[in-house]
């Protein structure tokens, strides 16, 4: 065996212990972050590990799990799972955290998010916020059969690759297609400026490209108006007005949205607006700044949603150890 394959089947040992403290009433969890990839200038392998928890009850499992876990909730949690989890549902993203948390000698933070809201943010991005982390390899650690929310978590990534094809140019690598992946959820997120490494996304794909390959491998090749060269590792598009509007045409309804905001007129139909926007050479700033647009808002928004959900010391904490890992890669790799 590997040295990395071993590396994984103990993360995978880890992972479900992790797991089995919490109520089991869970329909997909997932690890993501540091702590379960590599990343250039943060490799610690004491690195907080995060979890996503997506569950179809969250008042019954917010009331299980305050029963078992009381101690992971700030004040919040006095005033009970149904408090909690309208919190978790009308703020923000639509997610509930608990960070810095002790779990099997390990620090971790997890959040919880009802199946059908994920689902919902997933097929029309609404927020790009937990979107955005499954446009990037995740390791699953449990999976109930649930076609919705797989097929919305596909829908998902082609999103993401569409959206990227319309911000490259006609050839690219593999690993500017990744990294413009990589990058979509970070665009516009006031955190890159006060609390992230400058350096975070080309971080995150450099030592993750077979993941993000495998990731992305059927999409690639099945994917119209693209040709990938998998020997050489490029990809070749048509960037021919009719193709682009075929690649708008599929956004999720609220990057649509947004760009009609931006380039057209309340009187003017959607379709008409795209077909347009494909038609302008400069085409491609109103995909971006559509897509800064959701992210800037969802970031705030949970970010404010968070000084609650973890109290103002965890907050405070939590902010400095961001700060820090920002200064110490920025530091290395000068």
């Amino acid at each position: 065996m590997s040295s990395a394959a071993a590396a994984a089947r103990i993360n995978r040992f880890l992972y479900n212990r992790i797991l089995g403290n919490f109520p089991g009433e869970i329909s997909l969890a997932f690890a993501y972050g540091s702590g379960a990839f590599k990343q250039l200038g943060n490799a610690s392998e004491n690195n907080m590990l995060d979890f996503i928890f997506v569950v179809d009850d969250p008042k019954e499992w917010h009331r299980k799990n305050l029963q078992s876990n009381r101690h992971h909730y700030s004040a919040l949690g006095i005033l009970g799972p149904r408090t909690v989890a309208n919190v978790q549902d009308r703020l923000g993203a639509g997610v509930y955290f608990n960070t810095l948390v002790k779990c099997e000698q390990r620090l971790i933070k997890y959040g919880v998010v009802k199946t059908s809201t994920l689902v919902q943010e997933l097929i029309h991005w609404n927020n790009l916020y937990l979107s955005g982390r499954l446009h990037k390899p995740v390791h699953v650690i449990k999976r109930v059969q649930n076609s919705a929310l797989y097929n919305a978590m596909r829908r998902n990534q082609q999103s993401a690759l569409y959206t990227s094809l319309l911000l490259l140019p006609e050839r690219f690598s593999e690993e500017e297609l990744f990294t413009m992946i990589a990058g979509l959820s970070y665009s516009g997120d006031f955190r890159m400026i006060i609390g992230e490494n400058k350096n975070k996304v080309s971080n995150i794909v450099k030592p993750n490209l077979s993941e993000f390959r495998k990731f992305y491998y059927s999409m690639l090749d099945t994917t119209e108006h693209i040709h990938w060269h998998k020997k050489s590792r490029t990809v070749e598009q048509d960037r021919s007005p009719a193709c682009l509007f075929s690649h708008m045409s599929s956004l999720p309804r609220n990057l649509q949205l947004q760009v009609c905001r931006l380039a057209g007129s309340r009187s003017e139909d959607h379709l008409d607006v795209l077909r347009r926007v494909a038609r302008d050479k400069e085409g491609s700033q109103y995909i971006q700044r559509g897509v800064q647009r959701i992210v800037a808002t969802s970031s705030l928004s949970q970010s404010i949603k968070g000084i609650f959900t973890a109290g103002v010391t965890k907050t405070l904490r939590y902010s400095g150890q961001k700060l820090l890992k920002m200064q110490q890669g920025g530091a290395k790799l000068r």
